[in-house]
């Protein structure tokens, strides 16, 4: 049977058109999808982000994010910490705070024995033992597993540990958060622990976002003649402008010509700074700071640089600055430097040096 060429060449001409067309067209329509998606993420995203300051304000506190769920505050014992009470303040501008207060080691059969009621609680912290005021990091709650794990920590040391959710985190109330509604929170619980602790030297601790409301905090207080013995920051930034640039999250966008002005301006104009370089400035309170080097939420260079900020910057008249570095072979990343044996060997050394500090400054205004 003969076979037709030239017929059997047009059909495979037509078969190889149409394969083709159907090739480009596919083609085109991935082009016309990649494109689409880059606009989106690259463009659309950022100008949303841009003009929507809820969107800023729920990105950088993630207090929707409610871990652990379902929680029983009122029930501290059951996450490993006896000796614990729960109690909720009420600020001054009527923001309903939940608050640990957490004994030291030795102080837990005590409580056992007496039944002891918030009125002992309380007298427990004028017996001159250091106290810390904890102010955490964003998303979750004072019961977040790294915290309870830091609170024992300080316990073990014999130190009384206070701790508290801002106004939108665990119990508190659901009021939404800003920098100065948190440093609010802050300054309201300082000056209530203030007026309890007697001649115990009250210390405050921030981890992470914590910093940042620490500092800022301490620097308000320090305009009303009010000093802490001293500062830990843990995992802590410089400025809002430099975490969001070297955020993970954010170096999706990093590389665009608009990302200052989509994403670090428009969270600066309203008024989500977290400044802690100027800050620290102005608290003459001796200021340790502790980063792992395999930070990737808070990237280690950012703590050095407010290290080197405090040390060209910080008043003649400030107590000293501490900086510790641990080494990324031991994988303490974000938050999880307690687990190393050093840390109450350093916080110890900390607060000793800080409270005669605190003595010779006293001795040399009277």
């Amino acid at each position: 049977m003969e076979i037709d060429l030239s017929a059997y060449e047009y059909t495979m001409w037509r078969f190889l058109f149409f394969l083709t067309c159907f090739s480009f067209m596919l083609l085109l329509g991935s082009a016309h999808l990649i494109l689409s998606v880059c606009v989106f993420l690259f463009v659309v995203v950022p100008l949303i982000f841009r003009y929507s300051y809820t969107l800023q304000r729920s990105m950088l506190f993630l207090n929707f994010v409610r871990w652990p769920r379902n929680f029983n505050y009122s029930a501290p014992e059951k996450a490993g910490l006896s000796g614990t009470r729960n109690f909720h303040l009420t600020s001054d501008d009527g923001i309903t705070l939940g608050v640990w207060q957490i004994l030291p080691g030795v102080l837990i059969n005590e409580s056992r024995k007496v039944d002891a009621s918030d009125e002992w609680y309380e007298a427990q912290l004028k017996d001159g033992k250091p106290v810390f005021l904890y102010m955490h990091g964003n998303s979750g709650s004072r019961a977040a597993e790294h915290r309870l794990q830091l609170y024992k920590v300080l316990r073990n040391m014999d130190y009384h540990v206070v701790a508290f959710d801002y106004r939108s985190y665990g119990d508190s109330s659901p009021v939404e958060p800003s920098e100065d509604g948190l440093v609010a929170d802050g300054m309201f619980m300082y000056k209530w622990l203030q007026k309890r602790v007697g001649n115990s030297p009250l210390f405050v601790w921030g981890h992470s976002l914590g910093t940042g409301v620490s500092s800022h905090a301490l620097a308000k207080l320090s305009t009303e003649g009010i000093e802490s013995y001293g500062l830990v920051l843990e995992a802590p930034f410089n400025n809002m402008r430099d975490e969001l640039r070297a955020h993970p999250f954010a170096q999706v966008f990093a590389f665009l010509p608009w990302f200052d002005n989509c994403f670090v301006w428009p969270m600066y104009n309203n008024g989500l700074k977290f400044d802690s370089d100027v800050h620290v400035s102005k608290i003459r309170a001796p200021v340790a700071i502790l980063h792992a080097e395999d930070d990737r939420i808070v990237p280690f260079h950012l703590g050095q640089k407010l290290y080197h900020f405090m040390l060209e910057n910080r008043s003649v008249q400030s107590l000293g600055e501490q900086f510790w570095r641990f080494e990324s072979k031991f994988g303490y990343g974000h938050k999880y430097i307690y687990k190393d044996h050093s840390v109450p060997y350093i916080i110890k050394e900390f607060v000793e040096t800080s409270i005669e500090k605190r003595k010779k400054s006293t001795q040399k205004t009277d």
